[in-house]
């Protein structure tokens, strides 16, 4: 059954790191050789190479991720992520020095707030 199990994942492409004979008894992974990146940064394009589409895509992907990388993300993970969003975040806020400004978002608007008013500038324009 294991025999049939392995022909078919080889057969699709795949194949658990155990069947390839790349881990080590007990299921633990061989040691990594020859690609080892650990304590170098990895940080991405510069944010100002990075045209105004693009920066607004790279924000809203590290704004996605930063929920699941404060919960499970090691140390590293996580300053890496940190860093990563403080220059986009510093090269969105150069560009956009004049941002809309929710008065609702301010320490006052919030006080002002009823339950259920939306926190976020009306740009509908209606």
């Amino acid at each position: 059954m294991f025999v049939q199990w392995i022909q078919k994942c080889e057969f699709h492409g795949f194949l658990p790191e155990i069947a390839r004979g790349q881990c080590r008894p007990g299921g633990y992974p061989k040691p990594m050789t020859e690609h080892d990146e650990r304590g170098m940064t990895m940080t991405g394009v510069d944010p100002s190479r990075l045209d105004d589409q693009q920066l607004m895509k790279e924000l809203e992907t590290i704004h996605r991720t930063r929920h699941d990388t404060l919960l499970y993300g090691s140390n590293d993970a996580l300053r890496a992520h940190n860093e990563r969003m403080a220059q986009l975040e510093g090269e969105y806020l150069r560009r956009n020095p004049r941002r809309l400004v929710s008065a609702a978002r301010t320490r006052e608007g919030a006080r002002e707030r009823s339950c259920g008013e939306a926190a976020t500038p009306d740009t509908s324009g209606t």
